[in-house]
């Protein structure tokens, strides 16, 4: 057994000098799954009060949980952070061939990292308004929503969407990784695939959820409503469209049913529209249209 698995070591060694791209080896330090669930927790605890932990929180002990826990959330993205900026300046001064002092490179990382944490956490209050009026987009939205309480505790699109918010902010202050690795962790627990770089107005509502997808480059205006099964994709996968607006608009107050498919960027969705279910949409539609799948015709004959 012994000689078998050194003989074992020794392929997966070979292995890693014959094929790559899914080696990192000699580089920076990646961020931590572990630590994207960390911070996670931390920043959901900060968003809902007394609805992450295990007993009460008295109101007099609000300032001394949230300092204690904004410190731990500060030094985890200051950590997590701080690894992307370095994998980011990396990559970036490889391909420009520039060279720096790896002391000084990972200082200017740590201070970077340092700029956005601030930046990010800054962001919290604002961050409250406008999941507060998600969650009342949800309570209003489903008739069989029984109390806020119900909606922040158990429905994943309220769940995507908080944590869609807070990726977003580290999306735009152009850190790689961590925004998606937090996308892609919220993605696994409720099935809703929102990429970070989608901008989402106020009062949004993901009713089921399941199977959701939302690109990168989508546009939602507020009071928007979307079931199950929607995707808002692009028409074209090329790579050389990356830098390029490939996903549709969706104006304020539009509603979309259970499986539609809208694509392509230049495709906007006008303000107050009802996409019906099944709807595969490649063009723009006007304000105010309802969109349907012409009924089929069912034939029912008595059984026997």
């Amino acid at each position: 057994m012994i000689e078998s698995l050194k003989q074992v070591g020794k392929e997966v060694l070979r292995s890693y000098e014959e094929i790559g791209g899914i080696n990192h080896l000699d580089g920076s330090n990646l961020p931590s799954r572990l630590g994207v669930v960390t911070i996670l927790q931390d920043y959901q605890s900060i968003i809902f009060p007394g609805f992450t932990s295990e007993q009460p929180i008295h109101r007099d002990e609000v300032p001394y949980r949230i300092t204690e826990t904004l410190h731990r959330l500060a030094r985890n993205l200051i950590m997590e952070i701080g690894k992307c900026i370095c994998f980011r300046t990396r990559r970036t001064e490889e391909k420009g061939s520039i060279c720096v002092g790896e002391s000084i490179w990972a200082k200017r990382c740590e201070l970077e990292a340092e700029q956005v944490t601030l930046e990010l956490l800054s962001q919290l209050p604002e961050l409250r308004r406008k999941i507060q009026l998600d969650v009342e987009a949800a309570f209003r939205g489903d008739p069989a929503a029984k109390s806020h309480e119900e909606v922040i505790l158990s429905y994943p699109g309220l769940e995507a969407i908080s944590i869609h918010r807070f990726a977003h902010e580290l999306w735009i202050r152009n850190i790689p990784l961590l925004p998606r690795m937090m996308s892609e962790y919220v993605h696994g627990k409720t099935g809703i695939d929102i990429h970070p770089g989608a901008t989402i107005g106020e009062s949004f509502f993901i009713d089921h959820g399941t199977g959701v997808v939302i690109g990168e480059t989508a546009i939602i205006g507020k009071d928007v409503k979307i079931y199950q099964g929607v995707t808002l994709g692009a028409l074209s996968i090329r790579k050389e469209l990356s830098d390029r607006k490939r996903h549709p608009t969706i104006e304020d107050e539009v509603t979309i049913y259970a499986g539609a498919t809208i694509l392509g960027g230049d495709t906007v969705i006008g303000k107050g529209s009802v996409i019906g279910g099944n709807v595969w949409i490649t063009q723009s539609v006007p304000p105010y249209s309802r969109v349907y799948n012409k009924p089929l015709e069912y034939v029912m004959t008595p059984k026997g």
